[in-house]
């Protein structure tokens, strides 16, 4: 028997045993099998209706279903107003912005509006048409999306016809699109750098998080849990109060952003250049900011509004103010400091504590400074010098017991030298010559000239005369010769006589 069926016949039963038999509640319920809530509420329906007992003989069991359980009309005319969905779209980028807020606020504009899960259902589902990159929530001013697009731009001299490929930069703003493209002749550490410099006086602030692909400029050693960044890049971020945190090796969803930044770049901008020739840099980076003006003030289909406009109403009021100055290209390395407390950098030698002999440190070097950092920390900073083999040297990084022959030059002991004689003039040379670096040097010059106040000046020329044929160029050399007396001694004059009458010795006649 069918369900319904079987529950009018209980009904008109639970009706006979309360007015008919005067049964209690419970007992009916006990009777029908139902509970004593069920009895309760048919009797209530009833009495309601004005029925009473014995029913009447026309009232069949459908129309005693109907009479007790009339079906509630529908009523069409309720709207339910729709959010904008555009608009819960934008405000989910504000910080501390979420679903939740909105709907509350929604609510309140439309009290007879959809539940708090169902606003979140429908809004999940318009969100699906959206494309990748714009379907992700990034807040305002968080994160800077920056790559290089796959496709280059030809470049022609105009002096040779070489065409150079040039490479284009982009960066992408999370919450807004707002993007900034420039052309660069290589994808190099200072182009890199650059690029960033010049995107953040574009933007006119700075981002909380930098999101760059593992590119080599940026990213030394890529890995998934601790990428290693480049000194400089890094260097950048500190400067800019900013992080970075590139995205991880083959998961091409951390960068979506930047992608379809690089694709509208390609398809709006470097696709309209096509058919121009650009005969330098400059042209090419002019053509690609008027296009890029006009790619920013673009409508976005889905969003209703252009990547400036979200710009302004987003990304713009939340960005870091920019520092004072803007950074300056920085190129890092490690070094090892010598036993002459100097470190090598670029062919020229600069001077750091005499405690740190030996020791590994890291060299920062601007166009106009050179600065040292052991332990993170800074111990010395000289002006940075062309002078290839010289010496930028401050008296308090050496040691005491060198420090009273800091005014001590190789000029000073050639001076010296000469007052002496010009054998002595030619060996000191020599021997300032020998080492890598003059300063070593001078302790040898020092004692070689002091031993003419021991030995007399013409001794100590003699002895000079004989160490230089011979290639002695060290102080225990010159006085091991004064020592013996070997420069008293009269050197050994060849004779070519004997060698002509030497019976071996064909002469030169043999050959006439």
């Amino acid at each position: 028997m069918p369900r319904e069926r079987l529950s009018m016949r209980k009904i008109h039963e639970v009706l006979r045993l309360k007015w008919e038999c005067g049964l209690s509640n419970r007992a009916v319920a006990h009777s029908c099998s139902i509970s004593h809530s069920t009895v309760r509420e048919y009797l209530r329906r009833a009495e309601e209706v004005g029925l009473s007992w014995p029913l009447p003989k026309s009232l069949g069991e459908d129309d005693l279903f109907r009479l007790l359980f009339p079906k509630r009309p529908r009523s069409s005319s309720r709207v339910i107003p729709l959010p904008d969905w555009n608009q819960v779209h934008v405000e989910l980028r504000r910080k501390s912005v979420t679903l939740r807020l909105l709907w509350f606020e929604y609510r309140e504009a439309h009290p007879d509006g959809y539940e708090y899960s169902q606003f979140c259902a429908l809004y999940r589902q318009w969100a699906k048409c959206l494309n990748p990159s714009m379907r992700m929530r990034h807040k305002a001013g968080e994160k800077l999306f920056v790559d290089y697009a796959g496709q280059t731009v030809p470049v022609v001299n105009p002096a040779t016809g070489e065409i150079r490929q040039a490479q284009i930069f982009v960066a992408t703003l999370g919450a807004s699109n707002y993007t900034y493209a420039e052309a660069q002749w290589s994808q190099d550490l200072p182009n890199w750098i650059g690029g960033h410099v010049r995107a953040f006086s574009f933007f006119g602030g700075v981002p909380e998080i930098l999101i760059p692909d593992n590119l080599k400029a940026g990213v030394k050693n890529p890995c998934r849990y601790e990428p290693d960044i480049n000194p400089t890049y890094h260097d950048l971020a500190q400067h800019y109060g900013t992080v970075v945190l590139p995205a991880r090796v083959r998961k091409p969803k951390d960068k979506a952003k930047v992608e379809v930044g690089v694709q509208v770049v390609e398809r709006w901008i470097l696709a309209r250049l096509r058919n121009r020739k650009f005969f330098s840099l400059v042209d090419l980076n002019r053509a690609i900011r008027n296009l890029l003006d006009d790619l920013n003030l673009r409508t976005m289909e889905h969003l209703g509004k252009s990547r400036s406009e979200l710009f302004e109403a987003l990304d713009q009021p939340a960005l870091r103010p920019l520092p004072g100055l803007p950074y300056e290209f920085a190129i890092w390395k490690k070094a090892r400091v010598h036993i002459d407390y100097h470190i090598e950098f670029d062919k020229h030698y600069y001077s750091v504590p005499y405690t740190l002999t030996r020791k590994e440190v890291f060299v920062r070097a601007t166009e106009r400074t050179v600065e040292v950092f052991y332990k993170n920390q800074r111990v010395a900073s000289h002006p940075r010098s062309r002078d290839r083999g010289r010496f930028s040297t401050i008296p308090d990084h050496m040691s005491p017991a060198h420090r009273k022959y800091s005014e001590w030059s190789p000029d000073r002991f050639m001076r010296w030298a000469e007052k002496i004689g010009p054998n002595t003039a030619q060996l000191v040379e020599a021997v300032l010559a020998s080492r890598r670096h003059p300063q070593q040097a001078y302790r040898s010059c020092l004692g070689i000239l002091h031993l003419g106040k021991r030995y007399t000046d013409e001794r100590l020329e003699a002895a000079c005369r004989r160490a230089l044929p011979s290639g002695i160029r060290s102080y225990k050399g010159i006085k091991n010769i004064l020592d013996t007396k070997l420069d008293q001694l009269q050197p050994e004059e060849p004779t070519t006589a004997a060698l002509t009458t030497h019976a071996n010795i064909r002469g030169q006649s043999y050959y006439s």
